[in-house]
């Protein structure tokens, strides 16, 4: 058993039961515990938090406030008397610092914020987040296909009715992230259909394909008309008015997270991902792109990350996304996966199929709250070398759009279109297949797991 215990000094101690001196000191709750767990989980136990100083400490806390804020009213009352301030009238703007200033305390309002995974009306992996903050508008990626933007737009118009997305986010320059935004002839895309106020986007690419070109056209076109560009480098760097935090409204913000790969080439495309921290007081919520290995480390180096609420799995679940270094550091709570789940669009290979079993291992050791937008409808067919798998040939909802929101305890509360099952007890994910006659489960849950 550790404990996690706020010490004399107000820092956030971690020890472990019958010891009498700390295992590590933390400055903030969130580190300490995200510490707590992970020793628990490696020794097989658990942990507790106490928050509660001694009583002694307590009390001398509780008059010095009361000789503090005695001395405040007084002070305020007389420089009231002199003139020297002047208290609000009823419609008054609040002054700018103050709107400026993150670190105050919020009212966490039930129904201000929501986030919505969506399904993009096809069975192919692709990303589309949207994200209504009070009334602002926006919009991380969209996926999958040009097609797709149709399936977008009468999706969010239900939300964003002025026509306008103040922020939009494009991680990185595959299709499956950035098709929607161009669209086609008869499905015009997303820049084609809004009003964009600010555009993020990645400062490197590495494909020439059209797709990219097409996107790259579009987005200058906003630029022409009124929308601000920047790269996630020029975020981070602060260049042509950039910054790497934004204030959405009095309780939300979201920042540009730091990784090398805004800087220096990758043999890999996913690297490149713009990488985003939505902030709502001290609830996180973490969107990654398609961002690998390599580049989660160097996420974890660059920031100090905070234990998230909810996490867009990484790489629609891929194998080589979401790796532990980045679990580990963000302990999630909720996991939403943008993928098709079963689809042999990639791979023949099973395990390789998103959400693969190399991410739902990994995943496991931290929560069972995993829900995935679709599911692949499949015939058995045989490979060029004789093998068979699961042929995807359409494709269903398995959460469906997964709409996620905090309720006025702070907790997650998720609600999907389709149903509310969790990716370990769905059909698909116990379900068996045979293949060259040898059975076996789709995929397993690990002992040990949530």
């Amino acid at each position: 058993m550790y404990v996690v215990r706020l010490n004399n000094d107000g820092k956030w101690s971690v020890i472990k039961d019958g010891n009498k001196r700390a295992s590590k000191v933390f400055d903030s709750k969130v580190e300490a515990i995200a510490y707590a767990s992970k020793k628990a989980m490696a020794e097989d136990t658990t942990f507790r938090v106490e928050e509660k100083l001694p009583t002694s400490i307590n009390k001398k806390i509780f008059i010095v406030i009361l000789v503090i804020l005695l001395i405040a009213l007084i002070v305020l009352g007389v420089l009231i008397g002199l003139g020297k301030i002047k208290l609000p009238t009823q419609g008054n703007d609040l002054d700018d610092d103050l709107k400026e200033d993150n670190d105050t305390d919020v009212v966490i309002q039930e129904g201000e914020l929501s986030i919505h995974f969506l399904e993009l009306g096809n069975y192919y992996a692709g990303d589309s987040v949207y994200i209504k903050a009070g009334d602002i508008d926006i919009l991380i990626d969209a996926g999958s296909r040009a097609s797709s933007a149709t399936t977008i737009h009468n999706y969010i118009k239900q939300y964003c009715t002025d026509g306008k997305l103040e922020y939009v986010i494009a991680t990185h320059a595959h299709e499956d992230h950035i098709s929607g935004f161009v669209g086609t002839n008869s499905n015009p895309g997303i820049f084609d259909l809004y009003e964009c106020d600010v555009i993020i986007d990645y400062a490197f690419k590495n494909t020439s394909s059209q797709i990219s070109k097409n996107y790259e056209a579009k987005r200058d076109k906003e630029v022409t008309l009124g929308a601000k560009h920047y790269t996630a480098k020029d975020c981070m760097e602060g260049n042509n008015g950039a910054t790497s935090k934004y204030k959405l409204t009095e309780s939300i913000s979201f920042e540009i997270l730091d990784q090398r790969y805004y800087y220096e080439s990758s043999s890999d495309e996913n690297n490149y991902s713009v990488c985003m921290m939505l902030n709502y007081g001290d609830n996180h919520f973490l969107f990654t792109g398609d961002l690998e290995k390599e580049g989660e480390e160097s996420l974890v180096e660059k920031n100090k990350l905070p234990h998230c609420k909810v996490f867009k799995g990484g790489h629609h679940g891929s194998k080589t996304s979401s790796n532990e270094a980045l679990l580990a550091a963000i302990t999630p709570e909720v996991v939403c996966v943008c993928c098709c789940a079963g689809s042999s669009e990639y791979t023949d290979n099973v395990d390789n199929m998103f959400p693969t079993q190399d991410f739902i291992n990994r995943v496991a050791r931290y929560t069972n709250r995993v829900y995935v937008t679709t599911l692949a409808k499949y015939t058995i067919a045989t490979n060029k070398e004789g093998h068979e798998y699961p042929k995807v040939n359409g494709f269903e909802s398995m959460n469906g759009n997964i709409v996620v929101t905090l309720n006025s305890s702070l907790e997650v509360v998720v609600n999907c279109s389709n149903n509310q099952t969790v990716l370990k007890e769905t059909e698909w994910f116990n379900s068996t297949i045979v293949l060259d006659g040898e059975s076996r489960k789709m995929r397993t849950w690990p002992e040990g797991g949530k």
